[in-house]
Parts: C-alpha cells; structure tokens; sequence
C-alpha cells in the first residue's frame, strides 16, 4: 500500500490560518484518519505532543523524507465542535470549488482576541459569628471604613469593588489587608459586551403565545419527523403573518430542554432587531446576535460566550450558521427563499445546503419557513426529500390584504407620468387621512437597465435564453448569458411607441414625490444610503414601529419579515424591474417579493390593501402573488425551468472570471471553454458563454462568465474539478481570478 500524507493545522482560530504542517500516516492508523479528525503531532525540535486537526489527505510528499515526520495518535477525547466544522468546510470546498484554506476561513472564520473586560467584587470569607468577632474588634479600634464595609457585607455578602471603593470610601491598601486575614476575598469575572441592548427595554421573560390548532398540528407533525433520528428536513410554507415565529420557538424550546442549543438563521441584518425581540421575550439571556454590524469587540465576546455554553440560542444573517454550539440540536432557517443565503465570494455556497449538511454531521434538525418558498426547496418537497407542513390562516384572527393590479400602460394613456399611480395617490390620501400607515416598496431587485415599452409593455428579450438583454454603456444591448447581442431601439418593435427606455426612478425621487403630494405626510426612507451607521436599521424600524413616520418609503429590505400593525396600505412601485431581470429566476424572485410586499399590509386589527403597479398584469407570477396562490406560480415555473434545463430541473456551473486587463480575460476565457470541451464525457453538457457579466466591469476589473448545463451535477462537479487543477497548474491564470457558482 502507498504512504498517504497528511495537512494538519494546529490553531484554526489563529490568524495564520493558511499555516498547515504535513504528517505521514502510520499504517496502524490507516481508516482512522480524515478531514476533521483530531489528532497527537510530535512538534518542533523538541517533538513536543500537541494536537491538531487533519483539513487534507495526500498521497504525494510535500517535504523531503527527513522532514516529515508520523501522527502519534488519534485524539483521545471525542469528537469536537472543530472536526464538525472541519468536516463542513470539506463538503463546501468539494460542493461550491474552493481551497480548503478559503473554505476554513469561512467555516472557521478567524476571530482576532479582543481584549476582555474584567470587573472585581469583593466577597466576605466569614460566617456570622466570625463576622460580629470581627466587627467588634473594629468598632474598638474605631476602624470606620473597616467598619462599613463588613456592615454592607453583612447585609450582601458580595459587592462590586466600584461600589466598595466609590461608595463605602474603603481604600485599596484597606482591602489587601483584610485579604490578607482572609477576612474578605477579591474575585474577578469577565465582562462580556451585550450587543442585545434592547433586551433590557422588554423586560424579562414572559410567558410564551398559546399556539392555534393550526400552529400545533403543524409542531406535532415535525416532532414526529424527529422521532426517528434528525429526520428530513422540514419546510414550513405559511401565509404571511401566519405566525411562524411562534412554531420556531416551539421547538426551539422541546430543544432547548434535551440540553441542545439552536441557531436561527434571518436573510437581513435589518431583520435582526424585531426577531430579537420576540425571541428574548421568551428566552431571555440566553440569546445572543452574531451579524457584521456588531463592533469586533461584541463579535469576539459573543463567539466566546457561545464556545463557553453561556447562550443557547443564536440570530444572525448567513454567517451565524457556523457558530461553535459544543451539542447543535436545530438550525431555523428564516425567509429560506432569499438569495441573500447564498454567498458571493468563494466558496459561493449556499446556507440552506450547508446548514442541511452541517445537520447531517451533528445529528441536528433542520427546519425552513416561508410564505414564498424557494422553487428548490418545493422541488425536493415534492420528490420527498424535505417534508411539507402549511399554515393557511394568519395569526389572531387577521385577514389576507386585498391585493389589486395597477396596469401603468393605461396611467400613461391618461398623461400620468409620475411614478405613483392616480390609485395609489388616493390610498395614500385616505390612509393619511385616517391616520394609518403605509409603505412603499420601490422594487429594484434586478436592475440591470433592461429595456421596456411604456406603452404596451414589451420587452427586448434574448431569442435563446428566455431572458432580458441589458442596455451598456456602449449602447449595445447584452445577454449575459450566451453574449447575445444587439443593436439599441429608439421605438417600440410591438407598437411603435416612442415611451421605451429603462426605468430610473430611485428612493429619493419616490420620497421627493411623495412629499410634493402630501407636503403634511412624514415620511422615512430606508435604502443603503439611510442605513450605513451601525444601528441604521434599528433606528428606522424603531421609529416607524412607534409611529413617528406615515409612510415607509425603501427598497426590498422594508418588505422581509417585518411585522408593522398599524400598516394597512402597501404600494408596489415598478414590479416588473425584477420580473424582467437577466436571470432565469426572475419570475421566482418577483413573485416572492409581491407576496412578501403585499404580506405587510393589514397584520393588525385593520383591514389591509396592496397595490402592485405593473405594465404586465398579465403575466403568471403577478396573476399568482394577487392571490397568494403558489402552486399555481409552481406550476409555470417549473415548466419553464424544465423546457430551459435550468434549476432545479437539471444542474447549472457557472465560471466566473474576473481581470483587470480585459483582453487577458477574454483570452483565458476562450482557454477555459476550450479545455471544458475537451473533457467533457457527456455530448449533453451544453457550454453556454463566455459572456460578459450582468455588470462587465468593477473597480477596474472586467467580468465574464461560462455556463454549463446538464441534468447530472456530479458531472459538472467532475468538471470543474478537473479544470481547478488545470488552472492551477497554467501560470497564464496568474492575474485571472476564477470562481464557481452552483446552482445560483
């Protein structure tokens, strides 16, 4: 048998992460070893027993054969949080295509020790007896300070050295004597940073919402699937203000008491602060946050506190899945139809996938909601690799928002050209007017500049690939999907109309409209520009919670989960900026985001109404969302995706390139193609590219891509296995950087 060899890293929370040593495996220990395992290393000069985690296996040496010495052992001690984690970061680099370093760092993600904040409080060493001995020896002596603090001791055996020193007057010199007479001790506890500030303005716990007839079915029929093992991954599909959140805390608590902790994964760090309260006013402290908005002090002390079993419960965006929970019992998965689950550098992996792998390995259960679920996760629900559980009704008795289609093609024939609607500018009046509130989504999702008639809807489309082309600066019209290419139009190819040209209109001139209408109506607006400070979100959700706003004004993040009972008015501004997006989900994500949009309207006592302005009121996703019917919008797209070979009807690889020299780019590109020809072993691989991006060019960098296509993904993964190693080994690739996309 040939030798097999071993990368081993020895502090993977050290930020010299890429810093890996290779071991020979003895034969004895042949089986034993894999990515993960714990390990004994003979280390340094000294060959000092340490230990360290196996992240590679090789069959090639590294070193000469002087230098490389054998593992000792396998770690006695158990399994730990690091060798499942390592194990993850094996599945995503051999899943998404990455190095084993990148997809570490993401896993483990390195965490510079902060300096830790420590406070002292001073303790009585003495019973009661001993106590009064010694209060009269000072009153003898006349020690006054002595004096008072064995009388405040006495009444609480512990006080803080702030106090003791500040308060009682009582000098330090004064302390170290009596600690010396073992009168009294001096103990010191770390201080961790309380990202949860509010928590203090809620209150303590309070009792948990009684669960309807629904809401409980729908826990039994999970704890079921839990009754074997982990079981299946489960999906909640629920309407709109359905009360998800409270089936979540359901089982997050039957967790919670077998000893196991849980992680909640939400899309949106502006989703942070209302989930943040309602999961505190049940569990209390033992929550914590974990989100890249929180100061590096906070971040450290929150992932010591969770390594120390100090929390059982943490709430993040994507990066939250990883925390190092010591006994993982259930990974929530919020909103699972957001895109924002899925990461954009390498290793571009996906949460929903990894959290349902990172269950895999640590026996822990994984549980999705949404009132638009993914069209993968209905896919696999419906091949029975997930279980399907549905809430039909909104909690406390709410109803469903009447939703009503705004066909702008006919605003403009009346000579409205502005970008509210003349029935949106009466909703907006009588809510005002009554004293509601209202919200206006700007649907920006997409954009990309794709080109549309005004008059009559039509938009220029790319022959092949079932998408829009996009409008360059050079004037062309682009697919970024095959390369397509085409000359702009002046006039409308459908009607002749000279109304066609992309949309424009941004949160600021929908604020600036608004105000001009209703100069008495108070307005806030939620964008990136709004949001940049640390608690940018926080402060605009609060304010508008406490009604100190009329209208909400902001792009898709205003729509994602928040819960506002005084909305009763949701307009949708420009629907069809994300149904016409170059991206064969297009019809998904703007069916998801009307339903979401229209969903924040009328969750309290009031009636609510939603209005979505559309030049395509026609169309199968906004049919679909009017009425919240998703198996009908189901049913379309997956024929689409089905007749198109795209996800999840077959598989999708996407390289993506990037250069600062685009002729280099272009040239490694075509070298790419070339090579994923030629070993190709399936005449069904389609190659699809290179083309350039959807935006071609950032920060000096030009972008292209290449698809592959087939209904085998582990051919794909085959592929571009075998084209890292040929990139690796080609210098030509030097200043060319390349990633891999799955299924995005």
């Amino acid at each position: 048998m040939s030798e097999r060899y071993a990368d081993i890293i020895v502090d993977i929370t050290h930020e010299k992460l890429d810093r890996t040593f290779q071991y020979r495996i003895p034969p004895e220990l042949e089986g034993q070893i894999q990515e993960g395992t714990r390990v004994k290393i003979p280390f340094g000069g000294g060959n000092r027993l340490i230990e360290g985690y196996v992240i590679g296996l090789d069959s090639r040496k590294k070193y000469t054969e002087g230098k490389i010495k054998s593992i000792a052992a396998v770690a006695e001690d158990g399994i730990t949080v690091e060798t499942h984690l390592i194990a993850l970061a094996a599945w995503m680099r051999k899943t998404y295509g990455s190095t084993m370093i990148q997809a570490l760092k993401t896993v483990v993600p390195v965490r510079e020790k902060r300096k830790t904040r420590s406070r002292k409080q001073v303790c009585l060493n003495l019973d009661r007896e001993q106590t009064e001995s010694c209060l009269e020896e000072f009153r003898r002596k006349k020690y006054r300070a002595r004096i008072r603090l064995l009388e405040a001791l006495s009444e609480q055996p512990e006080l803080s050295w702030e106090y003791v020193t500040k308060e009682l007057k009582v000098p330090a010199d004064t302390l170290s004597g009596l600690e010396e007479r073992k009168i009294i001790r001096v103990e010191s506890y770390t201080v961790y940073r309380n990202p949860l500030r509010e928590r203090d303005e809620e209150g303590a716990e309070q009792a948990e919402a009684v669960l309807t007839g629904e809401q409980a079915s729908v826990c039994a029929g999970i704890l079921s699937e839990w009754k074997e093992g982990p079981g299946r991954p489960c999906l909640i599909q629920g309407v709109t203000g359905s009360g998800k959140t409270l089936v979540y805390m359901e089982l997050i608590s039957r967790v919670l008491e077998e000893g196991r902790q849980a992680i909640v994964l939400i899309p949106e760090i502006a989703l942070t602060w209302q989930n943040v309260r309602r999961f505190c006013s049940r569990f209390g402290d033992r929550v914590t946050v974990l989100n890249s908005r929180m100061s590096p002090g906070e971040r450290y002390d929150q992932f010591e506190r969770v390594r120390k079993g100090r929390v059982q419960i943490v709430i993040g965006p994507r990066s939250a899945l990883f925390a190092p929970f010591q006994k993982l019992g259930l990974i929530i998965i919020d909103e699972e139809h957001e895109s924002s689950y899925r990461s954009e550098v390498t290793p571009r992996y996906h949460a929903r996938e990894a959290a349902v792998e990172r269950g895999r390995l640590e026996d822990a259960h994984v549980v999705m909601g949404s009132a638009t679920p993914s069209v993968d996760a209905c896919y696999r629900c419906r091949s029975g690799e997930y279980a399907l559980f549905r809430l039909v009704r909104r909690y406390g008795g709410a109803e469903l928002p009447e939703v009503y289609p705004v066909d702008m093609r006919e605003e403009l024939r009346k000579g409205n050209r502005t970008v509210l609607s003349e029935a949106l500018q009466e909703a907006l009046r009588l809510r005002l007017k009554a004293g509601e509130q209202s919200m206006l989504f700007l649907n920006r999702r997409g954009y990309a500049g794709f080109i549309s008639c005004r008059s009559c809807g039509y938009v220029v489309k790319c022959p092949h690939c079932d998408v829009s082309l996009t409008y360059h600066s050079n004037g062309r019209l682009i697919c970024h999907y095959c390369g397509f290419e085409r000359e702009p139009v002046a006039r409308c190819p459908e009607c002749g109309s000279p109304y066609i040209g992309g949309f424009r209109a941004g949160t600021q001139q929908v604020e600036q409209v608004v105000k001009k209408m209703f100069p008495r109506a108070r307005t806030l607006r939620m964008d990136a520009d709004t949001t940049r400070g640390k608690d940018g979100y926080e402060k605009i959700l609060k304010a508008f919670a406490a009604g100190e706003a009329d209208v909400l004004i902001g792009t898709q993040m205003i729509v994602k989960g928040h819960d506002f009972p005084g909305v009763t008015l949701v307009g949708v501004i420009a629907a069809d900026v994300s149904l016409f997006a170059s991206d064969y989900r297009a019809a998904e994500r703007t069916y998801q985001l009307l339903v979401q949009a229209s969903g924040r309207a009328g969750r309290g006592r009031r009636a609510g109404e939603a209005l979505i302005q559309t030049y395509h009121p026609e169309h199968y996703s906004i049919r679909a969302a009017l009425t919240q019917d998703y198996d009908s919008f189901y049913e379309e797209e997956i024929a689409c995706r089905e007749l198109m070979g795209y996800p999840p009807a077959a598989s999708l690889l996407a390289v993506h390139g990037s250069c600062d020299q685009e002729e280099k780019l272009k040239n490694a590109m075509e070298y790419i193609r070339r090579y994923l020809i030629r070993v190709r072993r399936k005449s069904t691989v389609q190659l699809v590219g290179p083309a350039p991006e959807n935006v071609a060019k950032v920060q000096d960098y030009y972008r292209a891509v290449i698809y592959l296509k087939d209904g085998d993904e582990q051919e794909l993964i085959r592929m571009r296995d075998l084209l890292e190693r040929y990139i690796e080994i080609n210098r030509g690739f030097d200043s060319v950087y390349i990633q891999f996309d799955l299924n995005a």
